[in-house]
């Protein structure tokens, strides 16, 4: 069930949102696969780590979605992965409580067209790889990538721009096929 922000009070609300300013992140994942209909795993995910866990058990109770863990150097960190709670929850708890830094409303921005990628399916193809690798360019300040563009692409090579790799005939893809499953 979507979250419904509406029920969030406003002082908890706009306190996490500054939290998440500060110290969230918005990101787009690519993992190799080989069992997979594409070369990549496209997720996305938000996560906010902190020394304490009070504040990250909040996130957690309020979102309704996400997880919690210690990592072994004693931070503590929350994460949603989970492609449905990110647009049923992550999103709209965003858009109802805004950030006030431009960085953070840019990526941001970037992390909802991104999902809206995904949601239309188009993560399932080459063309719409090349689309999100494009607006997740300057997501986190360029950020530290596991893998380059260049790297993500070449696991392409040879398939047609707007081909569907696995897929047997050319079809449009389907609205909210292929979307990153239940993670977490």
């Amino acid at each position: 069930m979507p979250l419904d922000v509406r029920k969030i009070p406003p002082h908890i609300g706009y306190y996490l949102a500054g939290f998440a300013d500060g110290e969230g992140s918005f990101n787009v994942v690519f993992r190799p696969r080989s069992d997979y209909r594409m070369p990549w795993k496209i997720s996305l995910c938000f996560n906010v780590s902190q020394q304490e866990r009070v504040i990250l058990a909040l996130f957690k109770r309020y979102l309704r979605c996400g997880t919690l863990r210690r990592r072994d150097d004693g931070v503590w960190y929350y994460e949603v992965n989970n492609f449905h709670a990110i647009v049923e929850n992550v999103i709209p708890f965003f858009d109802r409580f805004r950030f006030l830094s431009a960085k953070k409303k840019r990526d941001f921005a970037k992390f909802k067209k991104i999902a809206r990628i995904m949601q239309e399916g188009r993560h399932m193809t080459v063309e719409g790889v090349r689309e999100i690798l494009r607006v997740r360019r300057d997501m986190n300040d360029g950020g530290k990538r596991r893998y380059t563009e260049e790297e993500i692409l070449a696991r392409f090579q040879g398939i047609p721009r707007g081909h569907t790799p696995g897929a047997t005939q050319e079809k449009p893809p389907v609205e909210g096929a292929g979307a990153a499953g239940p993670e977490s």
